[in-house]
């Protein structure tokens, strides 16, 4: 990266002097062949580090326009930047004590008593300087309180001071002192500008503080509860009054609000009134706006202040405060009397439901999580931090060079240029000359790999910079804050305002943004042993059907009196009452186990027999083909909760864990090992698969014993041949409305929870995975109050008599199905 040589020296110079002093001056550390091996293997490695690095920082980013890195990206990044520093140690002191005259020349600092460091030493030290600048882009903005967060922010002062001991120090060309000091002083800066973003963000009432001070607001707009009960639809909307933004600017008094819990303080009318901007403001404005406003009629920016809304409520949940029960009725009147009854068809009622809950639960995501400082962006921000801040920067930057020259800064410049053989030469001309000798000499093959490591994490560092600015402008927060800024100060350049906001949508509609995923995963599937938490498993796009199948129980479910209002169950009632006749008498033994875990894997099996024996067809209505997307996408997703995100499951912990271990092994006795270890797209068709597994049904019933204390992996077996006798004798379509109606109410009822034990599961979820579709509906159901009883088994107080109707053999019931198909 640098040379002791004079450039002017080199000027006129082809490229056989050029690399006969660059590539000796580079390799002369290893050049005796006693270490040669090492060292270049450790190089190898550096280069094949540092080209990950780049490859993974540019596709990681390019996919998403997110502020939160991919789990298994960024703990790789954190990896490799991790491995970084043992190994970059051991090559500077491989290089510094192999320093000799030859590694030293004369340089154009008059203060050069002291031997210089070498090209080799010096090129380390440039990468271990780049890879500190980094590093931070992979760490959350938001560190932890405590002691934890104080000694993250210790070790990394500790190692930037490291690092200015090693440029002031060891460095002493000035012009060379120049370049690295310029690194240095990035870094520091860098670290000091983090440190205050976390600083300003747990101490401020708008991010850190806003639990309490929110918290103290809802009360007291609660307490006025000036909602119209008859009000559906926009009208209910426009009289929403949770914060957008604007809370903490409130006045507060030290006393308590009267009538509430001890932790809510009062707060001053007038100024809740003049300082908040509020949903309902949002929600006028849009319609009320000239025509050319940039809010006037999009759906999409009033939901995403909405979704910005109850974010703020829901963070409340995660730092230990409780919704109170007025809370809970009147979230419940805004999403299921508002937002679901706007109007639409019901389809789009769904989508936008969930859009609206996926973003609540992303900008949650992005609050714990982000790794660039999105969570306080306004324009204000954006002017401090990405024009005043380089500015800053550069000042320190020519206070470096004054103290690296003694106040001459006619000698810095000249120096700077002189000092440094590959920016005089020109880094073009450079990678020329090696490619010309690559193939002639193995040191220029090095001096190539190790000018290739620079370039690559140069290149990492400045995309990353480019990255941050159109991440911070393209991001939900900042669209938030400008809509806020145009909603309470309309008089202020509203032309500019509106064109900014309209001009930053129509980029945002051109890029890619996070969607609501959902994991899918078949326990027939094959591939059972190796599937743990970091195993890459299928995601698809939460279907619009799944959407609407769920939105349409939830509403129907609370549109019942909550006298008439049964608890919400495992199926066994769902069966009960809709099913009374053709179902409940030989499936419910299904759902009679206190374990959730058994009743998911039972349904999952048996739905996994029907969907492999029965493919699908091209020609059949929709309510069919929307029926079975419902059922078997929720069906993969819950045996996904089971095998990878068992902590979100409401049963214990060990107690999933037993189940599903137990059913493994039954499976491989069902399978065999080849199947079982060997996945479906390798080997065996679906089929096939399924055939073996209903063969365990065909086992008898012991005398004495019930179909619901049989193997997990029977039960399965013993539900799909039910289901496919069914599909015989009349026809597809009723099966899979059975299903889609088990599925959907399984999904519902493991969603709510109230312990802190998977309120944490849910917050650790978010730095796993990201948004989990579980997670977006325990959102749903911690705001508006769906609840799951502590003890549910009605097949406890209902006598039921049990008529097991055994069909067709498996072979008959296999020829009649295909016959079917044919």
């Amino acid at each position: 990266m640098a040379s002791a040589y004079d450039a002017n020296t080199f000027s006129g110079l082809n490229c056989t002097v050029i690399i006969a002093n660059y590539v000796q001056n580079l390799t002369s550390s290893y050049a005796d062949k006693i270490n040669e091996t090492s060292i270049v293997t450790t190089s190898s490695v550096m280069f094949v580090l540092a080209a990950l690095l780049f490859v993974l920082n540019l596709f990681s980013r390019v996919s998403d326009v997110s502020a939160v890195l991919n789990p298994s990206v960024r703990l790789f990044l954190s990896c490799a930047l991790s491995l970084f520093l043992p190994v970059m140690s051991y090559l500077f002191s491989e290089a510094k004590n192999n320093n000799n005259s030859s590694d030293s020349m004369p340089s154009t600092s008059p203060n050069n008593q002291q031997p210089e460091l070498s090209l080799w030493a010096r090129t380390i030290l440039a990468w271990m300087l780049l890879v500190e600048l980094l590093r931070k882009k992979v760490e959350t903005i938001l560190l932890n309180n405590g002691v934890q967060g104080y000694s993250s922010t210790i070790e990394h002062a500790s190692r930037i001071a490291w690092l200015g001991y090693l440029v002031f120090f060891n460095v002493k060309s000035a012009g060379q002192k120049t370049i690295y000091g310029f690194l240095w002083t990035l870094a520091a800066t860098e670290l000091i500008q983090r440190v205050a973003i976390n600083e300003v963000i747990k101490r401020s009432f708008a991010y850190g503080r806003n639990a309490e001070r929110l918290h103290s607001y809802m009360a007291h707009i609660l307490k006025q509860d000036d909602q119209d009960a008859a009000a559906t639809g926009d009208v209910l909307l426009k009289q929403c009054k949770y914060a957008v933004n604007g809370e903490d600017y409130l006045e507060v008094e030290a006393t308590k609000l009267e009538g509430n819990q001890p932790d809510t303080q009062k707060i001053k009318s007038a100024a809740a009134d003049d300082t908040v901007i509020t949903v309902g403001q949002i929600w006028t404005l849009a319609d009320e706006a000239s025509p050319d406003s940039p809010i006037r009629g999009d759906q999409g920016l009033k939901r995403l202040c909405l979704s910005f809304a109850l974010h703020k409520l829901l963070r409340r949940r995660f730092e230990n405060f409780l919704f109170t029960d007025a809370e809970v009725r009147s979230c419940h009147a805004i999403i299921f009397k508002g937002l679901c009854k706007d109007g639409t068809d019901k389809d789009a009622i769904a989508v936008a439901l969930f859009k609206v809950l996926h973003d609540e639960v992303h900008f949650v995501c992005e609050y714990y999580h982000s790794v660039l400082p999105v969570v306080v962006a306004s324009p204000l921000f954006l002017v401090a931090n990405y024009l005043l801040f380089p500015i800053i920067v550069a000042s320190f930057f020519l206070l470096t060079i004054v103290l690296c020259n003694n106040g001459d800064m006619f000698y810095a410049f000249k120096s700077f240029r002189n000092d440094n053989l590959v920016i005089s030469t020109g880094v073009f001309k450079m990678v020329g000359c090696l490619f010309h000798y690559i193939r002639e000499s193995a040191p220029a093959l090095y001096s190539m790999v190790d000018l290739a490591i620079t370039m690559l994490l140069v290149l990492a560092f400045i995309y990353e910079e480019i990255w941050e600015v159109i991440v911070f402008i393209l991001s939900n927060w900042f669209m938030v804050s400008l809509i806020h800024r145009y909603a309470s100060k309309p008089h202020l350049s509203p032309t500019l305002n509106g064109r900014l906001i309209k001009s930053i949508m129509w980029v945002r509609n051109w890029m890619s943004r996070p969607s609501l995923q959902i994991n899918q995963l078949s326990m027939l599937g094959g591939f059972l042993p190796f599937r743990h938490p970091m195993t890459v498993t299928t995601k698809i796009f939460v279907p619009k059907e799944v959407k609407r199948s769920i939105t349409d129980y939830l509403v129907n479910y609370m549109e019942c009196p909550s006298n008439a209002r049964r608890p919400l169950g495992n199926g066994w009632s769902m069966l009960q009452e809709k099913y009374p006749e053709s179902y409940h008498s030989q499936l419910s033994w299904v759902c009679e186990s206190d374990s959730i875990t058994e009743v998911i894997l039972t349904w999952h099996i048996a739905t996994t027999i029907v969907e492999g024996m029965c493919p699908k067809q091209s020609r059949t209505t929709m309510s069919f083909q929307s029926n079975r997307t419902v059922a078997t996408t929720l069906s993969r997703y819950c045996a996904y909760l089971v095998a990878v995100s068992p902590q979100l499951l409401p049963n214990n912990l060990d107690g999933t864990q037993v189940v599903y271990d137990t059913m493994k092994r039954q499976m491989k006795e069902a399978l065999g090992c080849w199947l079982y270890n060997i996945p479906q797209e390798v080997v065996g068709t679906a089929a096939e698969r399924c055939l073996k597994v209903i063969q365990v049904a065909e086992r008898l019933l012991p005398i004495g014993k019930v179909e619901a204390e049989m193997p997990l992996v029977w039960k399965g077996a013993k539900a799909g041949s039910i289901l496919l006798d069914k599909v015989n004798a009349e026809g597809e379509a009723p099966v899979w409305e059975l299903l889609a109606d088990i599925w959907t109410e399984l999904i519902v009822y493991i969603a709510p929870s109230r312990d802190e034990v998977h309120i944490k599961a849910h917050r650790e979820a978010l730095a796993q995975g990201g948004v989990e579709f579980i997670s977006v509906l325990w959102a749903l159901c911690a705001h508006t109050g769906v609840t799951r009883p502590l003890f549910t088994r009605p097949w406890a107080f209902v006598p039921v008599e049990r008529r097991w109707i055994f069909g067709p053999s498996i072979l008959s019931v296999m020829e009649q199905l295909k016959d079917r198909n044919m």
